[in-house]
Formats: C-alpha cells, structure tokens, sequence
C-alpha cells in the first residue's frame, strides 16, 4: 500500500508540473487585464478581450498563414528527399556509403544556427539575383529548413527501411520492376508510418522554430508565430503578455491537428516497431 500510495503521489505531481504551465497560459489569455503582473492560474474574470485585440492591432493571422505554409511546404521536401537518401543508403551498396551516414550523423551534432552568418551572405547575394529564393522569403526559409532536417530524418528512416525485407524488392524486380517501382509500389506503402511521424517531427520543428526565422524574415508580411509573438513581449512585456499567451494557444492548433490526422500511422507504427523481427 505504501509502495502504490508513492506511486500516485507521484503520479500527481507530475501530471501538476505539466498541467500548471498550461493552466496559466489560459488563464493569462482569458484575463480581461492581459497584463503580466495581473496574471494568475485563477483570472479574475474571463473574455475574449486579448484575442480580439491580438487580431486587430496586429497581423495575427498573416503570421499564422506564413508558419503553416512554412512549416507544410517544409514537411513534404523534407520527407521526400530524406525517403530518397534513405533508401539508397539502405538497399545499396556503394563507395562512400559508410562515409555519408557518418556524415550525416556527425553534421547532426553541430546547430544550425552555427552557420547563420555564411547562410546570410549566401542569401543576400541570392537576393540580389533571384529575390523569390532570398531574404524576406518563405521559399528561402524553405530551402533552409528542408536542408536542416534532411540529416536527421534520413537516419530514421533509414532504420525503418532496415527492417523491410531486402527479399520484397528482389520479388518485385523478378516480375520486372525497377529499383524505381519496388520503392514507390513496395517500401513507401510499408513505411507509411515512419513517414508520418518524421512529417509531424519536421511539422513541430519548423512551426515552433524562432532563431533563423528572426533572421531570414523581418518583414511584417514574411514572418512567422514565433517571429511575431517575440515581438509583443519585446516590446511591451507586461502590458501585451495577455495577447502573447492567446496567440500561443492559438499556435498549438496546427500541430494538434496534424498529430490527429496522422495518429492513426504514428500508432500503427509503434504498435509494428515493438513487433517488429
């Protein structure tokens, strides 16, 4: 008994530490004062006073397009070219090979943002020549993004293909298909749900994503969530806190959604990895 009433004691405060965090950002977003100081886990009264202030002094929802675009246009390339790589490096064997995967694991330890300054003179002279693909751009932003998650994701997916058996793609190419044939009639419909989660890991990534976005975006039109709502604590911290934590509830809603649509293959993949062998 003691043993079980430890176990639910903890239980409780764990649950308390994650659920509190929560609570206080409601409750500051329901406050009618939308101040710091006036915040509280209980608000002192409730309405909708700092979204509706959110929407009308500020581009609210220009930057809410500009993060699913961003982070949407970024999840497909991103599992798209890792897909690719990972089944190379997983069906073949060529000179190289062991050397890209170290590779690609080695890069995976340094931040991105280490190479901001190269990326900023590379993208400022890609502005003068191509403006689509430079600074202020979404596509630009893309591009970076794309790059950055590419290393990670390949990995993942590489172990999912792993597990495949190599025998499938051989029965599909003694009926006659090409290595082309047996990845996308064969392995992608099997890896479906390592694709999923790494989609959804990218989706969390670059939605939630502040540092290159506050570089690479400074318009008013071009930046994202992140981007913007810094800007309402940077410039009136207390006073604007109240539309801070609306637009912060507001930014889960993307996320929430994709993790619903893509449950169903984020489940079955768990379920099939734990078999799996």
């Amino acid at each position: 008994m003691r043993v079980v009433a430890w176990r639910h004691a903890a239980a409780v405060l764990i649950t308390a530490f994650a659920v509190l965090p929560i609570v206080f950002v409601v409750s500051a977003a329901l406050n009618p004062a939308g101040t710091l100081s006036s915040s509280g886990l209980l608000p002192r009264g409730a309405g909708f006073g700092n979204l509706v202030r959110l929407v009308e002094e500020t581009p609210f929802w220009t930057w809410y397009r500009n993060s699913v675009v961003v982070s949407g246009l970024t999840a497909v390339p991103a599992v798209a070219v890792s897909a690719l790589a990972a089944y190379a490096f997983s069906r073949f064997r060529f000179a190289g090979r062991r050397a890209g995967l170290v590779t690609l694991l080695v890069i995976q330890a340094f931040p991105q943002f280490l190479a901001i300054v190269p990326l900023y003179v590379i993208f400022s002279a890609i502005s003068d020549n191509w403006p689509v693909f430079g600074l202020n751009s979404v596509w630009g932003v893309v591009l970076l993004y794309v790059g950055g998650q590419v290393g990670v994701n390949t990995w993942l997916i590489k172990g999912f293909f792993d597990s495949i058996p190599t025998e499938l793609d051989d029965a599909m190419r003694i009926d006659g298909c090409t290595h082309n044939q047996a990845f996308v009639r064969v392995v992608l419909p099997l890896a479906a749900p390592v694709l999923a989660i790494s989609a959804l890991l990218v989706f969390i990534a670059t939605i939630n994503e502040f540092l290159i976005a506050s570089v690479f975006l400074t318009g008013d039109d071009a930046r994202t969530l992140a981007v913007g709502l810094f800007g309402l604590l940077a410039d009136q911290r207390n006073a604007n806190f109240g539309m801070f934590a609306a637009g912060t509830l507001l930014t889960a809603a993307p996320t929430v959604l994709v993790f619903q649509f893509l449950q169903r293959y984020i489940v079955h993949g768990l379920t099939a990895g734990a078999v799996k062998g």
